[in-house]
């Protein structure tokens, strides 16, 4: 497994997979960027909401992912921009408004360990934070956003922001300790104590722990936890006879009570649930193009 492959041993998810709607689609990248942009989203072109028109609540759960997020708001003439960093938490949001409104949103969503690789500034503290994009990526903010207001169809928009993404990739700040790490985990699907890893990897805990929060944000407890969930969420998605004891030996688990226990901790729902409100989006797609 090296920096071209990773990304084919890992396949981070959202809560709705499936879905593929008038403010939310999904773009696989370019293959040069494959193994460090998970995906493009964003609504596919300018959207206007109705007054008072609060729009449909999603959960998001954590997919171990780092986001760039770019507001074009039409009505005000204004953009936004936030960065997202690895969220451990499960909660709901809205992309409705309280008054009508023209906008448009374009994203970058990155793996965990390719963050650092555009970034200017460290990770560190960035778990479960929203900050300004020019924090972390004033360069990648103020390139992509000399775009916004002429991109009438995110695919034309798409192409723009890989080649800036493509001239700020810097391998040079990739932390090599960490990325092995990282591939570790990935190879034992998040199965994996710190202080095995940190043998595998030939540091100590303490150092492997100060560099996972310089260059991804999180522990690599945190994020081992987040990496085996994820792997659990695909399996669940896309096996039909998912059985619950084999996957609590499989991951690690004590039993399957505790796999039970930990799945509801980060989804906020039982599995049978989870499957379910997944399952909502399927019959609404209508461009499986936009669905990686």
């Amino acid at each position: 497994m090296n920096v071209t492959t990773i990304h084919k041993y890992y396949n981070p998810v959202t809560a709705t997979p499936y879905r593929c709607t008038e403010d939310y689609m999904e773009f696989a990248p370019c293959d040069a960027l494959k193994p460090y942009i998970r995906c493009f989203w964003g609504s596919r072109r300018a959207v206007t909401w109705a007054e008072n028109d609060a729009g449909e609540m999603r959960i998001v759960i954590p997919d171990t992912c780092m986001d760039i997020i770019f507001h074009v708001d039409f009505t005000l003439n204004k953009i936004s921009s936030s960065f997202c960093g690895i969220d451990d938490r499960t909660f709901a949001a809205s992309h409705g408004s309280s008054e009508k409104k023209t906008y448009f949103v374009f994203a970058v969503r990155f793996y965990p360990w390719s963050a650092a690789l555009f970034a200017e500034e460290s990770l560190r503290e960035t778990k479960n934070g929203f900050f300004d994009a020019d924090c972390h990526f004033p360069t990648v903010k103020r390139e992509i956003e000399r775009y916004l207001f002429d991109a009438a169809d995110i695919c034309q928009l798409i192409p723009v922001a890989e080649k800036i993404l493509l001239s700020r990739l810097d391998e040079r700040h990739q932390n090599q300790t960490v990325f092995h790490a990282v591939a570790r985990m990935l190879e034992k699907k998040g199965n994996i104590m710190v202080s095995a890893l940190g043998r595998d990897v030939f540091v100590g805990s303490r150092q492997l722990q100060r560099l996972f929060l310089e260059y991804v944000g999180v522990s690599p407890k945190s994020l081992a936890a987040m990496v085996r969930y994820q792997y659990i969420w695909n399996e669940l998605l896309h096996d039909k006879n998912f059985n619950k004891a084999d996957a609590a030996f499989r991951y690690g688990y004590a039993d399957q009570a505790h796999l039970c226990h930990d799945f509801r901790k980060y989804h906020s729902m039982n599995m049978a649930e989870a499957r379910r409100y997944a399952a909502q989006d399927v019959a609404n797609i209508q461009d499986r193009r936009c669905w990686v």
